[in-house]
């Protein structure tokens, strides 16, 4: 499922909201976890699941086209952990 496909659902759901309040409200959703992940925050979803920020280290890479090697420099990188029901909904 696509951002715009969340959306629609959202609006068949919801025939009381408009199209424009649903997609605030789902730009709102994500730019607020974005948000809070770039200030080094966690943001868990009861049920669903955790985002949180992971440190990768600077590393010595290998260019696939090449085979050259390159350094990579060390970033933090979005992490999603599901939640006990999600894994639950997942494995039936």
């Amino acid at each position: 499922m696509i951002r715009s496909e969340l959306v629609q659902k959202l609006i068949a759901e919801n025939p009381d909201l408009t199209p424009r309040d649903i997609e605030a409200i789902v730009a709102t959703f994500f730019d607020e976890i974005s948000a809070q992940l770039a200030a080094n925050g966690r943001v868990e979803l009861r049920g669903f699941g955790a985002f949180s920020i992971r440190a990768r280290d600077a590393r010595t890479g290998r260019n696939p086209r090449t085979g050259e090697l390159v350094d990579v420099d060390a970033k933090r990188v979005p992490y999603f952990k599901p939640g006990k029901e999600m894994r639950q909904r997942l494995n039936m």
